[in-house]
């Protein structure tokens, strides 16, 4: 494993923007095909809440997610030795971030305790977005953990690197034509 000198904020800031952008452009992509979202926002209930899915802000959320990467590498920054330098780091990360980023936010979220408890949206919608955001959360972990504690493994840079790239590319362009 990693020691605390050997990860920089810099180097896991990048790494945390890029496996963000990138399990979160797959994993809306998959939502968007096999949750059926395009329903789902056209609903009463939804469609004054949620941008519809051909909303131009809609195709410009992955290029816009490396904000959220750099607010998750502070604090992976500031636990860096819970989450790095120990052999299940990615099953705490995980955890923590479905546990204060999914369930226990203060907003009341869809899916989140808040949400479930003071919004009329049907709970089936809600739990629905769990299979997304949950999975996109360990993704996130496992592939993050993975790079940091294996820096060596460059065929990881490069591929995660160029869905990246793509990733922000089709989110531009799909802005730039909606």
């Amino acid at each position: 494993m990693q020691t605390e000198r050997q990860i920089t904020f810099l180097g896991l800031t990048v790494k945390t923007i890029v496996v963000h952008t990138v399990t979160y452009f797959i994993m809306g992509l998959l939502a968007l095909a096999f949750l059926d979202y395009k329903t789902a926002f056209d609903a009463p209930i939804t469609r004054e809440y949620m941008r519809q899915v051909d909303d131009p802000l809609i195709a410009l959320g992955p290029g816009l997610q490396f904000i959220r990467g750099i607010l998750f590498a502070v604090v992976f920054y500031l636990l860096r030795d819970i989450l790095f330098g120990r052999k299940n780091g990615w099953l705490i990360m995980w955890v923590m971030l479905v546990s204060l980023g999914i369930l226990s936010t203060f907003a009341a979220a869809p899916g989140s305790v808040e949400g479930l408890l003071y919004t009329k949206m049907p709970v089936n919608l809600q739990i629905s977005g769990w299979l997304e955001v949950m999975t996109q959360a360990l993704l996130l972990s496992v592939i993050l953990f993975y790079w940091v504690n294996h820096p060596e493994k460059k065929w990881l840079a490069w591929v995660l690197g160029i869905i990246f790239a793509l990733a922000i590319i089709f989110s531009i362009m799909g802005f730039m034509m909606a």
